[in-house]
Order: C-alpha cells, then sequence, then structure tokens
C-alpha cells in the first residue's frame, strides 16, 4: 500500500485542550484545509477539568462520574470534521495526560489547581512529552508549527505546558543524532505563537461597551491595562484574514458545547457586528518574517516558504 503524498504545507498546531483550537485558529485551520493544504492538529489532554456549561450533562464532570473526557473527545471529532480537519490526535494517546485544571490567581490570570490528578499534564516528564510530539513531526515532516506563548495567553499550566512541549520537540525534532527511532529528523521553519491583536482588542471592547454591555470581558477597561491576554501590535508578524470562514469556526465553535455558551460573547459579538473571529494574529517565535500587506503582517503563515 502506497502511502498518500503529503500536501505542499503542511502546518502543525498543538493545543491543551478541545476547544482550544477553534477559539484561536479555527478560521485559519479551515481555510487551510480548504486551500488543499496540510492541517495536523494534536491536543495535549481530553479536557477533564473544564467547567461544563450544559446542566444535563453535570454528572460528567471530575467530582462526579469523571467522564468528561471522554465526552469533550467526542465534541472535538465534531468540531474538526466542521473544519475539514482529518487528522488529529492527542499527545501520546488518549488518555496520556489529563488536564491540569485551574484556579483564577489574585492577579487576574490562571494559574495550577491546588491538587492535581497523578498524570496531569503540568508534572509531565518534559522530555517523554517532547518525545511523543518529535514521533508526530517526524512523520507530519510541517513547515510551519503554531502553539502559544510561554505564558499560555493566560496563564493555564496546561497551555504552558504545551507551549514548552512544543518548543523542546521542534528542537530535538530537527537534531540529526537525536532519537532516529522516533523517524528522520526534520527542521520546522517558522513557528509562531497565537495572539491578539491589542488594537483590535481595545477596539472591539469599545463596541461592546458602546452598546451598553459591561459583562462580556467583564472588568477590561479598553482604555486601561489589557495585561498579558493581548500583544502590542508592533510584536505581531502575521494577521491570516478567514473571515470567509467566520461561520465555519462558528460551527467548530458550537461542537465545543460542554465549553462554550450558545448565547456567549462570541456568538453574540458576531451577532451585533463587532466580532472579529475571522483574523487571526500571530507572533512569530522562529524562523524569517515573509512578504507583508499594507499592515506590515504576513497574511499567510507559509510566507516566504517555497
Amino acid at each position: 500500500m502506497t502511502a498518500e503524498p503529503l500536501a505542499t504545507h503542511r502546518l502543525l498546531l498543538v493545543h491543551a485542550h478541545p476547544d482550544d483550537e477553534s477559539i484561536g485558529q479555527g478560521a485559519t485551520m479551515a481555510k487551510y484545509v480548504a486551500e488543499g493544504r496540510g492541517v495536523t492538529l494534536v491536543t495535549c489532554t481530553a479536557g477533564e477539568m473544564g467547567e461544563i456549561l450544559v446542566p444535563e450533562l453535570e454528572h460528567l464532570a471530575a467530582d462526579k462520574d469523571d467522564k468528561l473526557g471522554e465526552h469533550r473527545k467526542g465534541e472535538l471529532a465534531k468540531a474538526m470534521e466542521t473544519l475539514g480537519v482529518t487528522d488529529h490526535r492527542f499527545l501520546g494517546g488518549f488518555g496520556t495526560y489529563r488536564d491540569s485544571g485551574m484556579k483564577w490567581h489574585a492577579d487576574g490570570h490562571a494559574v495550577a489547581a491546588d491538587t492535581l490528578h497523578e498524570n496531569a499534564f503540568w508534572h509531565a516528564d518534559l522530555t517523554e512529552a517532547a518525545n511523543h510530539l518529535v514521533t508526530v513531526i517526524r512523520e507530519v515532516r510541517p513547515q510551519v508549527l503554531v502553539t502559544y506563548d510561554q505564558f499560555g495567553g493566560y496563564g493555564h499550566p496546561d497551555h504552558i505546558q504545551a507551549h514548552r512541549v512544543a518548543m523542546y520537540a521542534a528542537q530535538l525534532a530537527a537534531v540529526p543524532s537525536y532519537r532516529l527511532d522516533l523517524g528522520e529528523p526534520w527542521e520546522i521553519a517558522k513557528i509562531y505563537w497565537g495572539a491578539m491583536s491589542e488594537t483590535r482588542m481595545r477596539d472591539s471592547l469599545r463596541a461592546i461597551r458602546a452598546t451598553g454591555d459591561t459583562t462580556t470581558f467583564e472588568g477590561m477597561d479598553p482604555d486601561g491595562e489589557m495585561g498579558p491576554f493581548v500583544t502590542p501590535d508592533d510584536q505581531l508578524a502575521a494577521r491570516v484574514d478567514a473571515t470567509e470562514y467566520v461561520d465555519v469556526k462558528m460551527a467548530a465553535l458550537r461542537a465545543h458545547r460542554t465549553q462554550i455558551e450558545e448565547d456567549g460573547f462570541f456568538f453574540s459579538g458576531a451577532e451585533s457586528g463587532h466580532a472579529f473571529w475571522g483574523d487571526e494574529y500571530f507572533r512569530l517565535a522562529k524562523g524569517t518574517q515573509g512578504p507583508v500587506g499594507d499592515d506590515g503582517l504576513e497574511n499567510d503563515l507559509f510566507a516566504g516558504l517555497a
């Protein structure tokens, strides 16, 4: 049996839990699939500790039946079907690493929960976890990798750990003499960290507040301190305009129904005309920025690559 030929352009995304991918890069994923580019998603945990927003499914919670991970696996599969992504995997296989949970720090960002499960991702051996990803990298041979920044966006321990694993695995995968039993060495040309434009966030907040809505992004002032959740525009390298696929992204978000409220800000924002979910922003962590548009940003993560 002959293996399927690899797509010319191949993107690998590393995310912590089901739903993170659709929130962060769902539109980009759908766009690239539609363009015939290869898209592979690696999810590090099944999100077993997530909050359940569907009352009739509350029995799945970790402190009850502890079946949320299995359920979210199904939600992820549905979301990927919606986006058209056929290659999605769990790091090391389903159940290898468990959602670490989190709590909120007084400063407004996430930190590790007080009690962690024995196979919580936050406690994963870095080399062991990275080796699982090295195998995927050497099989898929992506030119572009997308993951979180060093703070995981908002401090969630699993996001931070996903960043560490992805960055370390990318290095190990390229070493000619490292673990050849994991595949032929492969160097990823460009690595991006998902980001939120500060200007875009402030403009959206102003539009939200102008409607009288004070609960969406509660406590955030469009003219005040934004914290680590957003990225100053001069640190951005790319903006993928996938507005043509924003409806597909919204449908993928709806698939994650235990985590995302159907009348929540993702959807109310879209309906009120001040959503920005079709534009997805990135910081360049490795590689050379390719040709840019009038805004000084790449419009394609593969810009500058053959």
